[in-house]
């Protein structure tokens, strides 16, 4: 039976279909050529010769720019395109903005692929928003960068893995971590880790929830081959409930882990039920509020915050000249 020709496919259609197949993943090269022929028979065109049309087609584009990596034994992986991408003044714009955003955020590697892509100058960026953030560490530095890529690596094979740790002494450690994700907060990226085998420093009071544990990426030394053990469960949590009075009474919950048990029909507070992964974020939030906030439950989650403001007032007696009133 003859094949049906398609008016629709060319050269041209041939290679798109190869930038496509590449750009969502990298393919070894039988995966490749088993895809292609399948495009090649839905268009009516034979496949006989698909190994050498692809071939060909990867060195072309090869010549024309595309970044295809390739070795024995390896699938073919396309490490930067070349392909022209048009964008409308409003799309400019607002990817100038969001590669101003990652380089003032210390990412400088990936700020710098967003302007590669879209061709982008100083004539694109808008007038209306200004970027002063200044973190302590450079993301785009090169140890860095690799650093993180591996950390990302891990977190897609879903396995305990080992880093090796410097903490503000200076001092090294090796830890096993198992469930992991990369958190970013004022300016600075953690790693964010369920660590197994962490002491629990009173297990009636907090149990596995306080071996979720966090450590500065810019202080991981190397990261560690992954294990054969997966990651089994999610981070555990812990129940807070707490109070908003005064300018914060009318509150609504914007976190997805947060709910209103009770609000005030006069409107002087709400309640808020909250289940936190790491209490590091939600004591900076509480301390921020002030006055406006209160810890209800749990007790000791209560009492620690109480001492924390009750400290903070001594030190502020300690500075003043009306000493002897506090």
């Amino acid at each position: 039976m003859p094949l049906r020709t398609d008016c629709s496919y060319n050269q041209i259609a041939f290679t798109l279909e190869i930038l496509k197949l590449l750009a969502e993943k990298p393919r070894k090269r039988d995966e490749l050529a088993n895809l292609l022929s399948e495009f090649l028979e839905q268009h009516g065109k034979p496949s006989e010769d698909v190994l050498q049309k692809l071939t060909r087609t990867i060195r072309q584009l090869r010549d024309s720019g595309f970044e295809i990596k390739s070795a024995p034994h390896h699938p073919y992986e396309l490490v930067e395109s070349n392909f022209p991408v048009l964008l409308s003044t409003e799309q400019r714009q607002a990817l100038k903005m969001a590669a101003d955003f990652l380089d003032g955020m210390g990412f400088s590697a990936q700020a710098s692929q967003i302007n590669r892509i879209g061709q982008l100058t100083q004539a694109d960026r808008s007038n209306n928003v200004k970027v002063d953030f200044s973190p302590p560490v450079d993301y785009g530095e090169n140890k860095l960068e690799a650093i993180i890529r591996q950390l990302q690596e891990r977190f897609k094979q879903q396995c305990r893995y080992t880093i090796r740790y410097q903490n503000p002494k200076g001092e090294e450690r090796t830890w096993d971590l198992d469930r992991s994700e990369l958190r970013l907060h004022d300016g600075t990226l953690y790693l964010f880790a369920f660590v197994p085998d962490k002491p629990f420093p009173n297990i009636k009071k907090i149990s596995n929830f306080d071996k979720n544990s966090l450590f500065r990426v810019d202080r991981i030394i190397s990261v560690g081959a992954a294990s054969n053990i997966s990651w089994v469960f999610t981070f555990p949590t812990l129940k807070i409930r707490y109070r908003l009075s005064g300018q914060l009474a009318s509150y609504r919950p914007r976190r997805s882990h947060e709910q209103v048990l009770y609000r005030d029909p006069q409107g002087k507070f709400v309640d808020i039920l909250t289940e936190e992964d790491y209490l590091f974020w939600f004591r900076q939030r509480i301390l921020r509020y002030g006055a406006n906030a209160k810890v209800m439950e749990p007790d000791w989650l209560a009492s620690e915050l109480e001492n924390e403001f009750k400290q903070a007032y001594l030190n502020y007696c300690q500075n003043s000249s009306e000493q002897t009133n506090c």
